[in-house]
């Protein structure tokens, strides 16, 4: 019988667990490790930062679903990785503290014959100081952040209702922040509920970023087809702003944050400042900061781990100019070199450069979006890792005939730009592949026919008709695996 241990229950933890459990049956074990006892709906974390959602309605239990698929679940925090055991053992091994009630503080050795970490991100909010929902902005990264959010938009509503002007600042709230896209669907939903309520004379709706320029959302930016007319996402998604009446801030690097205040420094090296009533400013990502020792006790984390905290997996992590780096760069099975028997996957694993152009301001600081890999990709790659993990304990064999490069990899993303079964809108845009392939599109870095850009209603149709979709997919109901990731 073998064993393998998931670190991590979001999207693509939650997703390997499954598919590796309905692949390898009663014969062997799957164990979930996750600080979380809820699995959680993260692209609906938006409408719950609006008051159009109850957290409940973006999040489950995750125990039941397990104990009913027959996966060991413990709601812990992986604290340190043991691949080639100890003294004592000679198989590798996972610290777990826990972190229930019941067994809180309790630490236990998780051995494993396979290894995902899909830890996802931290939030690193303490990057910048001020940043975050229990100090001086507030964040929709969670459904509790998202809650929290509503509350503090809610008290906003109520001054504009009685004539006192707000001004709403969105954005990103480190210099080399991701999740652009999360945060431009909260600014278009934060406009969109303004103008329902028609309060629009009472708001200043501002956006900022550290994009060099609109549209980039960690990829470098994109061109997409619109009705047989290739458009730059630059022009995209500044007509869309000035369509719902936002203005922006770009090539910006908040690195402070006051009661009603953020600092930041833009991209020529100058400073300024930009004062809120309410903020949502999106932290930079980490890694979960897990420590990692051989058998003799030394400390390898930097063996197995790059410096952001992330996992090393089979791709290129040679420094070069950005002019240098290639589509080859990328990963495509997510293995750790170190060790064969580990894998990471979704945010888990660490890029091996970004997909926007490096900036740097004459200061020294690097103002740039780090690369996305939440949502559709996230979920590809867990399902892959688990299949290849899968084809190797009922083989014996080590090869891996699946592979998940985001350089061959679509993905579709619904923005959404408003909730209303009427009047809701959302913008839908597809790229393929997500990270350029500048040799093989030459001209665009992706294929021009399956990079698409449309804003509508059906948009929002879709995205409402995904929650619900995806949301019976996780909880392993009759049929999930043949909804698409």
């Amino acid at each position: 019988m073998s064993k393998v241990v998931v670190l991590g229950a979001g999207i693509s933890g939650h997703t390997a667990a499954l598919y590796l459990k309905k692949g390898l049956g009663k014969n062997h074990e799957v164990v979930v490790v996750s600080p979380n006892s809820n699995y959680q709906w993260v692209p609906s974390n938006i409408w719950v930062g609006v008051g159009l959602m109850e957290p409940n309605q973006v999040k489950f239990k995750l125990e039941p679903v397990y104990r009913r698929k027959g996966i060991i679940y413990k709601q812990a925090l992986a604290k340190e990785i043991r691949p080639e055991g100890d003294s004592s053992s000679e198989n590798g091994y996972v610290v777990v503290e826990y972190v229930d009630e019941a067994r809180r503080g309790q630490t236990e050795k998780v051995e494993y014959d396979f290894l995902v970490n899909a830890t996802g991100p931290t939030l690193n909010f303490k990057a910048t100081p001020g940043l975050g929902p229990d100090l001086y902005s507030n964040s929709v990264c969670t459904y509790d952040h998202a809650y929290h959010a509503w509350k503090n938009l809610k008290v906003s509503f109520e001054k504009m209702e009685a004539g006192i002007h707000q001004t709403f600042l969105i954005g990103t709230g480190h210099a080399m922040a991701t999740c652009q896209g999360a945060a431009f669907e909260y600014a278009l939903n934060i406009a969109f509920e303004v103008n329902k309520r028609g309060l629009h004379q009472f708001a200043d709706i501002i956006w900022i970023s550290n994009e060099y320029e609109l549209g980039d959302f960690g990829m470098g930016g994109a061109y997409v087809n619109r009705g047989g007319y290739v458009t730059p996402t630059k022009v995209f998604t500044e007509s869309i702003l000035a369509e719902y009446g936002i203005r922006w801030i770009k090539r910006a690097g908040v690195y402070k944050v006051e009661p009603g205040k953020a600092f930041y420094e833009l991209l020529d090296g100058t400073y300024h400042e930009q004062s809120f009533d309410f903020s949502m400013l999106i932290p930079g990502f980490a890694g979960a900061q897990m420590k990692a020792f051989n058998k003799k006790g030394e400390e390898i984390t930097s063996t197995i781990f790059a410096a952001n905290g992330m996992m090393k997996v089979d791709a290129d992590y040679t420094a070069k100019p950005y002019e240098e780096w290639k589509s080859s760069d990328w990963p495509e099975i997510y293995q750790s070199p170190a060790y064969d028997n580990m894998y990471a996957s979704g945010i888990a694993f660490a890029p091996p450069h970004g997909m926007s152009k490096p900036m740097e301001s004459p200061n020294g600081t690097k103002i740039f979006p780090t690369p996305p890999r939440t949502g559709m990709p996230s979920g590809v790659i867990g399902k892959v890792v688990a299949q290849n993990v899968i084809h190797r304990i009922k083989t014996g064999r080590k090869d891996h005939p699946h592979k998940a490069s985001m350089v061959r990899m679509g993905a579709a993303c619904i923005v959404s730009a408003g909730y209303g079964f009427t009047k809701g809108q959302a913008a839908t845009m597809t790229v393929s592949p997500i990270v350029p392939d500048w040799e093989k599109y030459p001209k665009y870095g992706r294929d021009i026919n399956k990079t698409v850009g449309v804003i509508g209603l059906a948009g929002h149709w879709m995205k409402l008709f995904m929650h619900y979709m995806f949301l019976y997919k996780a909880k392993a109901k009759f049929g999930w695996s043949l909804i698409p990731e």
